[in-house]
Formats: structure tokens, C-alpha cells, sequence
């Protein structure tokens, strides 16, 4: 895939990053909502805004559906939760889920798998970065092709897409063409040529920036600095990404 057909997809968490995404030209956004926690499955608004946000001609609307931060191997209440809200969003205006779900040991879980795909009738179905922490992502790769999945995002089981560029360049041609390899975890407007380089038919970014809070620093929560920082979708840095491509 050379840079000019590149599909771009942004990680966003509100209406303003939606635009931004329509502004870049993005072809997808990947909705979620806590991004710093590796993104959760937005509220209804969220998504009903979005929606408004990206108009007739925008990006289309994918949703993440993972219901609680940490490891992908869900018990049955989180699987049926994660059942309903594929359900919910794609009868409210998703164009596709973003889904992973693991087994007990590691390996992808094709039966909660299979059914947050039923769940998703005809709409497009994305394996996000579980496949990176399993054991072997070439063997996970098959499984989700076996499924009739329509991509995975992936950084080639490393932390950023970057360091994960040889295997990025082995999943290329294990998909051949069977289905969609999406790089995605740290890219940067320095980084996106050479990941367009192995082969792969989309970027995943955040281009997000952190915003500084003013309050008093109160911990609200084992993870939480305060009350007052959060982040936002940077439109300079969604540019950046897209000008380094030469599109």
C-alpha cells in the first residue's frame, strides 16, 4: 500500500476530534471514550454526537466496545455487556465495532469473538491490539480471518507500531489481501512513512495532546493526578501525520 491510498483512521473521544478527523481527510475515527486508559466504550451521546459531527461526507464512526480498563479476557457479564453495546451502537449509527476479547490462556477467544460479530450483522468488525498480546499474532491473525473480520489493528506486539515494523511486514503477508492490517500505537508524523513502507492498508492515530488542569490535585481515583487534566484531539498533530505522507 503506498501513501497515497493509505487509509487513515483517528482515535478520538469527542465531537471536536470527529472533526478534526473530517477536517484531515480521515477515512475512519475509532470512538472511544478514556483514551489514557487505552480507551473504553463511549456513552450513547458520545456517539450520537459524533454521528452529527461527521455529516453525510465525514469519517465513518467505529466504536471500541470494551467495557472495563486492563487484560482483554472478559468473564460472561462482560461478554453479554459487550454483546449489548455492539448491538446498541450499530442500531444507533455505528458504522463498525472494535472488539477483542481473549481466553484464559491469552490465545484469541474465537467463541465471545464470534459473538460480538453476530452482533454486528453486516457491519464492519475490527480485532484491536489483543492480538498484540497474544502469544503468536500470526496464529491469531488466522483465527480472526477465520472469523470474516474485516481488519486488525495491531503494532506488530510491540508497544509502539514502530518497534513492531518486521512483524507488521510478516502480518502483511500472512493477510495477503484476506484481510485489512491496520498499524497503530504510537504513530507519529515521524514514524508514518516507514510504517506505509511494510505493506499495511491503514494508519490508527491519536494525535492527541494533554491538557493541564487547574485544580487542586485531589486524587479522584487509583490512576487519576487530579481533577483537572485531560486530553484532546490536536489538530496540528493530525495534520503533521498526513503531511509526512505527502497526502
Amino acid at each position: 500500500m503506498d501513501a497515497v491510498n493509505i487509509a487513515l483512521e483517528l482515535a478520538v473521544q469527542d465531537p471536536a476530534g470527529v472533526r478534526v478527523a473530517r477536517e484531515v481527510g480521515a477515512a475512519r475515527v475509532e470512538l472511544a471514550q478514556a483514551l489514557a486508559l487505552g480507551g473504553l466504550t463511549p456513552s450513547p451521546a458520545t456517539l450520537e454526537l459524533a454521528r452529527e459531527a461527521a455529516g453525510e461526507n465525514g469519517p465513518e464512526i467505529h466504536v471500541l466496545i470494551r467495557p472495563r480498563a486492563g487484560g482483554f479476557h472478559y468473564d460472561v457479564d462482560e461478554i453479554a455487556l459487550a454483546v449489548r453495546d455492539v448491538e446498541w451502537a450499530i442500531a444507533n449509527g455505528a458504522d463498525g465495532v472494535v472488539v477483542g476479547a481473549l481466553d484464559a490462556s491469552g490465545a484469541l477467544d474465537v467463541d465471545a469473538m464470534a459473538r460480538l460479530r453476530d452482533a454486528a450483522g453486516e457491519a464492519s468488525v475490527t480485532l484491536h491490539r489483543a492480538i498484540d498480546v497474544t502469544a503468536d499474532p500470526t496464529v491469531t491473525l488466522e483465527r480472526a480471518i477465520d472469523l470474516g473480520l474485516r481488519r486488525v489493528l495491531t503494532s506488530g506486539g510491540a508497544s509502539t507500531a514502530i518497534e513492531g515494523v518486521n512483524t507488521l511486514r510478516a502480518l502483511v503477508a500472512v493477510a495477503d489481501g484476506r484481510i485489512e492490517i491496520m498499524a497503530g500505537s504510537g504513530v507519529v508524523a515521524g514514524s508514518a512513512s516507514a510504517l506505509v513502507a511494510t505493506g499495511v492498508d491503514a494508519l490508527h492515530f491519536s494525535a492527541k495532546r494533554a491538557v493541564a488542569g487547574d485544580g487542586p490535585g485531589v486524587r479522584m481515583g487509583s490512576a487519576s493526578d487530579g481533577v483537572g487534566g485531560y486530553e484532546v484531539t490536536d489538530r496540528i498533530a493530525a495534520f503533521a501525520v498526513r503531511e509526512a505522507l505527502g497526502i
